[in-house]
């Protein structure tokens, strides 16, 4: 859950990079990308059914190898919650720095066009760091979450 008071600049996506939103791109690189966080992949049907059904999803390509290096996607009532679901980011050094880009993004996209959404994510360990600088609070008042495994 976001905290209201969270106030934190973008970080500069890098030189050679690119952040694009709901832009078409082949599931295959999603899992791929999933399974090199360790994270749980989807079956391609399924996931292509949940990025069409998606408020929006975010992707951070690098333009010269086209190579996918970050991804969320954002689900919404449109009235009171948002959802980032598969938060991930390419292992090595310059993973906490896109993880940080991608929920920045989100959350202002969120707040721009879902005004009064509470914001929710499930996400990796690693990502804590950035969601926290982001503002967002681990199980606020004791409140657990559930997900839907696609």
């Amino acid at each position: 859950m976001l905290g209201l008071n969270s106030v934190n600049k973008c970080p500069e996506i890098p030189e050679g990079f690119v952040l694009l939103r709901s832009e078409i791109i082949p599931v295959r690189k999603i899992n791929r990308l999933l399974s090199g966080c360790n994270q749980d992949t989807h079956q391609p049907r399924k996931l292509e059914l949940a990025l069409k059904s998606s408020a929006f999803y975010l992707t951070l390509i690098q333009k010269t190898t086209d190579n996918l290096v970050g991804f969320v996607r954002v689900t919404s009532d449109k009235g009171l919650n948002a959802n980032l679901w598969d938060l991930v980011a390419e292992p090595g050094d310059q993973q906490e720095k896109y993880i940080s880009i991608i929920v920045f993004k989100s959350i202002e996209i969120i707040r721009r066009e879902l005004p009064g959404c509470s914001i929710s994510v499930a996400a990796p360990l690693i990502s804590l760091k950035a969601l926290q600088a982001n503002g967002f609070l681990l199980d606020p008042n004791g409140i657990k979450t559930m997900g839907f495994r696609l």
